[in-house]
């Protein structure tokens, strides 16, 4: 994303607004992209009637569009993060991508209530142990949950999901699962 001619700088920073409202979350994207030059990575409406909005970049420039978006939300905020040292994982499980786990690894599965709630928990969780964040998902088709899927070996998925389901605030939590050997099969539908 450009700002009057200038290409956003890649930076490890993350900052997500999930707003109540959908007509005020476009505002809320369109002034954070005007205020700083970030990436703008998400800015989409979910169920029920909520409107998240994601940017990435340097850690001022993220910061200042983050204080513009939280300003221009208003009494719509719901939540929101600020990430200025994200995990490289994050940006593209963020983007999309998921990653093949390895036959023999253990996963793990954390689902939240919210999408920052999520987005830190997975952070954390790769920080804390030797985790693969092999898929997350962010509220679309979801009713507005998100979960992320991590994998590794057994000690360390433990230590992740530990981890991650300690920072999660409480009632964000939906639940945490750990499959030590998973099937095959069921491998191949991740």
């Amino acid at each position: 994303m450009s700002r009057g001619g200038e290409e956003a700088r890649g930076g490890p920073a993350i900052a997500i607004l999930e707003m109540s409202s959908v007509a005020r979350g476009m505002v809320v994207a369109d002034a954070m992209v005007k205020r700083a030059v970030v990436r703008l990575l998400r800015s989409e409406h979910y169920t029920p009637g909520k409107y998240v909005v994601l940017v990435s970049g340097g850690e001022e420039e993220v910061g200042e569009a983050r204080a513009r978006g939280i300003e221009v939300a208003s009494a719509t905020l719901i939540d929101e993060l600020y990430l200025p040292k994200a995990d490289e994982q994050l940006f593209g499980a963020l983007d999309g991508l998921t990653r093949a786990p390895p036959p023999d690894a253990a996963l793990a599965i954390v689902e939240s209530y919210s999408v920052t709630a999520a987005v830190l928990a997975a952070d954390t969780a790769v920080k804390a142990a030797e985790a693969t964040l092999v898929k997350m998902r962010l509220a679309r088709s979801l009713g507005g949950k998100a979960f992320f899927v991590l994998a590794g070996e057994l000690d360390q998925i433990e230590a992740a999901v530990d981890a991650a389901t300690r920072i999660i605030s409480d009632g964000m939590l939906w639940g945490a699962e750990i499959i030590a050997r998973p099937h095959p099969d069921f491998l191949a539908t991740l």
